[in-house]
C-alpha cells in the first residue's frame, strides 16, 4: 500500500511554490514595466568543482521558464567552506547546490532545515533569505523522479535493494519508503551503519539492513530495483554482489553518471538484465526540484536529461 504524503510535506511544498510563483509574478510585472533586472545570483560550491553540468543545467532551465539568474561553479577550499558561503551572501547571492565534500558543512551552516535535510543529515540545497539559511536535499527525490517518471519503474508493491549506507544513500531512503515498496532492504559492509539507518527510517515503511554475506543467501529472494549508491564504481570496482540479486524485469540502477558501463551496469547486463540506468537522470532531476524551491517553476527535464546522456557502450 502506497505511503501517502505527510501533511509537513504538502504544507512545505505548497509555500515554497506559492513563495516562488509570487516571486515570477513580481518579476514579470517589473519586466512589464521596463525595469532593468540585476541577475538574481545563485551557484554550486564542491571541490573539486571543474567536472559541474550544474550552470550548464541551471541555465538552462532559466532560458527555459524566461528566468533572469547568473549561474556559477565555485571551488571551495576544503575547510573553507563557511567562509566562501559568507562571501557569496555578502554579494547577494540567493541560493546554492552543495556537491561533494560539503554537504555535511552544509548541514552545519544552515539556520533552518527542511526535513528531507534533516532526517538525510545533508544539504544540497541551500536558500538565502536576510539572516536564515534554509537547508534541503533533493538527491533523494530527484532519483525517484528520475525511476519513476523517466524511466517508468514504480515502486509501489516492489522489491527494492539500496547498495550502501553512506551520505548518497541517505538521503535516498525517505523518497523510496514514501513509494510504498514491499521492502526496502539496505545492503552495506560495515552492517551496523546500515542498522542505524534501518532504525531511524523503521516508522517510514518495511525496511531491512543486511551485509553482503546475507545479500548472497538466497532465501532473501530477488529484486525488482537495485540501486548502486555505493563509491565502489568510482574506483572502478564491483560491490560484492551476486548477478543472483536481479529479478526478471529488473532496473539497475548506477549513481554514477557519464562513465558508460560501470561493472556493477555490466555485471547487472551479463545477469541478463534488459534495463539499464545511470545517474544522469537523478543529477538533472534533483537541480529541476531546486529551480522550484527557488523560482516557482518547473523546468522540462528531458530535453537537459537527452542534452548530457552518454551512451552506456
Amino acid at each position: 500500500m502506497s505511503i501517502e504524503k505527510p501533511e509537513y510535506r504538502k504544507k512545505e511544498e505548497a509555500a515554497e511554490v506559492s513563495e516562488g510563483v509570487l516571486y515570477a509574478s513580481l518579476l514579470s510585472t517589473r519586466r512589464r514595466r521596463g525595469e532593468r533586472l540585476m541577475s538574481d545570483k545563485y551557484a554550486v560550491v564542491g571541490n573539486p568543482i571543474d567536472h559541474t553540468k550544474s550552470p550548464l543545467i541551471h541555465l538552462s532551465f532559466a532560458k527555459e521558464t524566461g528566468q533572469n539568474i547568473d549561474y556559477a561553479a565555485i571551488e571551495a577550499p576544503i575547510g573553507g567552506f563557511s567562509e566562501v558561503v559568507d562571501k557569496f551572501r555578502r554579494e547577494g547571492g540567493l541560493g546554492l547546490n552543495i556537491t561533494a565534500p560539503f554537504k555535511l558543512d552544509a548541514f552545519a551552516y544552515c539556520t533552518d532545515l527542511k526535513e528531507r535535510a534533516r532526517l538525510a543529515g545533508a544539504v544540497n540545497a541551500m536558500k538565502f533569505e536576510v539572516d536564515r539559511v534554509t537547508g534541503e536535499n533533493f538527491d533523494g527525490v530527484g532519483l525517484t523522479n528520475d525511476i519513476t517518471r523517466n524511466l517508468g519503474r514504480l515502486m509501489k508493491g516492489r522489491r527494492v535493494a539500496l547498495l550502501g549506507a553512506g551520505g548518497a544513500a541517505r538521503g535516498v531512503v525517505l523518497p523510496f519508503l514514501e513509494q510504498g515498496p514491499t521492502e526496502l532492504v539496505i545492503v552495506n559492509r560495515t552492517v551496523t551503519k546500515a542498522e542505524e539507518l534501518g532504525r531511524q527510517f523503521k516508522q517510514y515503511g518495511p525496511i531491512t539492513a543486511i551485509g553482503y554475506s546475507a545479500l548472497a543467501d538466497k532465501k532473501l529472494g530477488r529484486f525488482d530495483l537495485v540501486v548502486n549508491a555505493t563509491s565502489a564504481s568510482l574506483r572502478g570496482e564491483l560491490p560484492p554482489i551476486s548477478p543472483e540479486v536481479f529479478g526478471d524485469d529488473c532496473l539497475a540502477y548506477e549513481l554514477l553518471y557519464g562513465k558508460g558501463l560501470t561493472p556493477f551496469l555490466r555485471l547487472a547486463r551479463n545477469a541478463g538484465v534488459k534495463r539499464l540506468a545511470d545517474g544522469v537522470g537523478m543529477l538533472v532531476e534533483q537541480a529541476a526540484e531546486a529551480f522550484v524551491w527557488w523560482r516557482g517553476l518547473r523546468p522540462d527535464t528531458g530535453t537537459t536529461i537527452k542534452k548530457l546522456t552518454v551512451p552506456l557502450e
